[in-house]
């Protein structure tokens, strides 16, 4: 008889859902389009940097010291001034965001054996591409240097090979490529899931509440966890829809790899999802109307992207911050979603987030399933 009436409460909701063709086209096109859309902002690559030579000297050394700029791909020359004037109004308007300033004796001092200082002008509003622009602006000047070097002492016998007392070989572990978006895509399919579940369950109860259905089925025979278990069944189905989905755009369009074990990934993103279906549940039982479920899961989506690790590390946090993201299912998910994606690592590596985030899950859960119960009662 339970199991009997169950199964028409979940095909009940089935049937309202596919009722609501915006919705299913919210749920099922919203996601691609958010990864596809976030794949491509979301990343901390810093390429085809737009930017201005002064250049006192008009070389041909000078010439093959900005054209080795060009040619890594990292800047692309956009401009050529005569005067600072001209640079710093480049500057100042956000034409360019970085600046090469080459002195009058630049080919002389190289061809002296002395150094020749080359001054370069970095925009430092945003402070983390400056940094990166720094870091590439650093490293092609010393392989600029020592090809100098290699050059004036490429026929005094053997010099060449003693000029690099250490030769570094670097070999990447993990994500070879360095490509940002390797590492963003699988914390996007993290937000986006926390997103879909958490505010497709709780406006699917609020609805209730403001249509008044939900009062009618509370004086029907129905259990409040019969009742409960029906309004999330549909959502575990397209959440699960929606991973599938996800993954095939991540793989086959931003082709980022998956490493490890598909199935242990479905198990954990199982588990996740469960998490941010009680969530959900949470927030449909202190929310009154729609208005304020949206205000909701604002309030807790932000702090779950700002203190899960998606876009700054746990680790630069205040030490007072830090204890805090224990309370984030997203920290846990992110560790086993990019593992997994990345590192091709298993469970004997991601058991300890994994048995975190189920009893976190298991406690909100609990704690969303009281208090929706006692609500009904």
């Amino acid at each position: 008889m339970l199991d009997s009436r169950l199964f028409h409460l979940i095909k009940k909701e089935f049937i309202q859902l596919t009722r609501d063709k915006r919705l299913i086209g919210a749920v099922i096109i919203a996601p691609i389009l958010q990864l596809i859309i976030f794949g491509y902002v979301a990343t901390t690559d810093v390429r085809d940097i737009p930017t201005v030579v002064l250049d006192f000297n008009r070389t041909s050394a000078s010439r093959e010291f900005t054209e080795t700029f060009a040619n890594t791909g990292y800047f692309s020359i956009n401009y050529y001034v005569s005067n600072f004037e001209e640079e710093k109004a480049l500057l100042n308007s956000g034409k360019v965001k970085a600046a090469i300033n080459i002195p009058q004796d630049f080919a002389k001092d190289i061809k002296a054996g002395r150094s020749a200082e080359v001054q370069f002008v970095v925009d430092g509003a945003n402070s983390n591409s400056a940094s990166i622009i720094l870091g590439y602006i650093q490293g092609i000047t010393f392989d600029y240097s020592m090809k100098v070097l290699k050059d004036r002492f490429r026929n005094i016998g053997n010099v060449e090979d003693k000029i690099n007392i250490i030769n570094a070989k670097v070999r990447v572990f993990h994500n070879q490529t360095l490509s940002s978006t390797n590492y963003m895509i699988p914390g996007i399919i993290a937000m986006l899931l926390t997103l879909i579940t958490a505010v497709l369950t709780s406006i699917s109860i609020v609805k209730e509440k403001e249509y008044g259905t939900l009062e009618q089925l509370i004086v029907t025979p129905v259990k409040p966890y019969e009742l409960m278990v029906s309004k999330m069944a549909p959502y575990i189905i397209l959440s699960l829809i929606d991973v599938v989905l996800v993954m095939l755009v991540a793989v086959f369009w931003f082709k980022v790899p998956i490493l490890g074990s598909i199935p242990l990934l479905f198990a954990l993103i199982s588990i996740f999802l469960v998490t941010n279906l009680g969530l959900g549940l949470y927030i449909s039982t202190i929310s009154a109307n729609m208005q304020q479920t949206v205000l909701s899961v604002v309030f807790i989506m932000i702090p779950s992207m700002l203190l899960s690790g998606f876009i700054f590390p746990i680790a630069n946090m205040p030490a007072v911050i830090q204890p805090i993201t224990y309370l984030i299912p997203m920290r846990y998910f992110l560790t086993i979603v990019r593992g997994i994606f990345l590192k091709g690592i298993g469970i004997e590596y991601l058991w300890k987030d994994a048995l975190l985030l189920s009893l976190l899950g298991g406690l909100i859960f609990t704690m969303a399933a009281r208090k929706f119960r006692k609500k009904l009662e």
